[in-house]
């Protein structure tokens, strides 16, 4: 029999993430007051209201027991992301930036959830603070609301693995450290590290400093806000792309080998096989993709040099599942496409920051399938699936099954949904991959030069529901709508 549900402690632990937030919109308008802005007030307004809802949380679940199950950890990391979402698009809503509530709330869904779908179609015209909290919603969310204030919440009293276990993405969760608060902590710290070694580099090559920093919290979060409406394009430098390329590839791999790599473990980075096939595949994909855009007929030089930068820079922007662009991909041959969505739904590596299928569920299907076939030659043979040298348990490739079956179920359903709203098909099958993979632009009329400003208001609600599945790896969010999860 199942013990009661710890309502009171969703409601503490609630409270103590929303003061989190209220730190963060805080330093976003004292940025909106560095520039000299109006919209400031709102900024304020809302810290306010995050700094009272959560004061009244933190005292709604005074003296609850600190037990946390699984179930209480489903709900507090699905809740987050919404409540988050709901308090989080008020500055855009209030101050008119972002008129309609549908809007604004799908703009702040995709921030948090590090897709980087925007319904904004002069991101120029918004006020810097404005931009500024755009792309703290990605750096909030990239790691993880959760795992990012796991390192700040033992001040409150919380430490939790189910918590993280909701949280983090792929069927491994190895720890860094003892407790998981310390691992949160590395974690973060290796995050503040990318951030501000992009953001100095970015500087370096070109940008500002406020759009350096804004990039920076986009490219480490995978997420693809941008400060300009020809996202990196705007500055037509291969320094900076090369820098955005550099670390939209570095967010996307397992954090825990960059740590790894810190403490001298070098032998286990080198020995990873989801990172050897993971550049494996962008190489592939990137060469294949320069053949396609290289004119055969007058193969200079310098248009192979164009043609593999542009190829380079968008397989790594999608298989990372960030979402900028340097030139319109939409307009490439069919094959370019075909791969290019491909590279959507695989996605990059478990425990980074990127969205997708992950590329360790793709291998171990592909091992998976390779395996059956040598069974069905001797059927008496023994031929167990391995990953890094180790046998992979049974239940974990069971698993990993039913997430690659659910995920490719959810797309086909979602983009039939998505049809019936009255988008067309590539715009209905590219907006529905790019959404659960939390990627950001799709193809056609919604792809990366356009925006999702167009589509019915049904479609920005499903599809912000779509990336906060998608965000949160499937489970975690379905679950909560199964029977047998409320049940005693």
């Amino acid at each position: 029999m199942k013990k009661e549900f710890n309502y009171k402690l969703i409601f503490r632990l609630q409270g103590s993430l929303l003061l989190v937030e209220s730190f963060f919109l805080l330093a976003t308008f004292f940025v909106s007051l560095l520039y000299r802005e109006t919209d400031a007030v709102y900024f304020l307004t809302t810290a306010i209201l995050a700094l009272l809802l959560g004061v009244s949380g933190v005292f709604a679940g005074k003296n609850a027991p600190l037990a946390i199950g699984k179930r209480e950890g489903s709900v507090i990391v699905t809740s987050t992301w919404i409540l988050f979402t709901l308090v989080g698009m008020l500055p855009f809503w209030l101050s008119g930036n972002i008129a309609s509530f549908s809007d604004a709330f799908f703009e702040t869904m995709s921030g948090f959830t590090t897709t980087g779908a925007s319904v904004v179609t002069d991101v120029e015209a918004l006020p810097r603070g404005m931009l500024f909290w755009r792309s703290l919603t990605h750096w909030m969310g990239g790691l993880g609301i959760i795992v990012i204030s796991m390192a700040l919440l033992p001040i409150f009293g919380f430490s939790s693995v189910q918590i993280y276990s909701a949280e983090v993405t792929g069927p491994s969760k190895e720890k860094l450290h003892p407790k998981f608060s310390g691992t949160a902590k590395r974690l973060f710290g290796i995050y503040i590290l990318f951030t501000a070694a992009e953001t100095l580099l970015l500087c370096v090559s070109g940008m500002d400093r406020f759009d350096a920093l804004c990039h920076s919290f986009s490219t480490v979060a995978t997420g693809g806000f941008s400060t300009k409406n020809a996202s990196i394009g705007h500055w037509d430098s291969p320094c900076i792309e090369f820098v955005v390329i550099a670390f939209m590839i570095l967010a996307s791999i397992n954090f825990k080998l960059y740590y790894f790599l810190f403490v001298g473990k070098i032998r286990k980075v080198f020995s990873n096989e989801e990172l050897r096939y993971y550049l494996i595949i962008l190489l592939t994909f990137t060469l294949i993709i320069t053949a396609t855009l290289i004119d055969f007929s007058n193969p200079a030089l310098e248009s192979a040099g164009e043609a593999f930068r542009n190829s380079l820079f968008t397989v790594s922007s999608l298989i990372s599942t960030t979402g900028f662009y340097s030139v319109d991909y939409s307009s490439w041959a069919a094959v370019a496409t075909i791969l290019l969505l491909i590279l959507m739904l695989i996605g990059g590596s478990a425990g980074s920051t990127a969205g997708g299928i992950k590329i360790i569920r793709v291998l171990l299907v592909f091992k998976y399938c390779y395996y059956e076939f040598k069974r069905m030659i001797h059927p008496n043979a023994i031929f167990p699936v391995k990953y890094d040298g180790k046998i992979v348990r049974e239940e974990i490739i069971t698993r990993v099954l039913a997430y690659v079956l659910l995920y490719c179920f959810l797309a086909m359903a979602g983009s039939l949904i998505l049809s019936l709203s009255g988008l067309g098909f590539q715009e209905s099958v590219s907006s529905m991959i790019s959404c659960l993979g939390n990627v950001g632009p799709g193809l056609g009329k919604l792809g990366p030069i356009e925006t999702y400003s167009s589509i019915p208001t049904f479609g920005k609600w499903f599809l912000s529901l779509v990336m906060l599945i998608g965000r949160l790896d499937l489970f975690t969010a379905l679950i909560i709508f199964t029977p047998v999860f409320w049940r005693k």
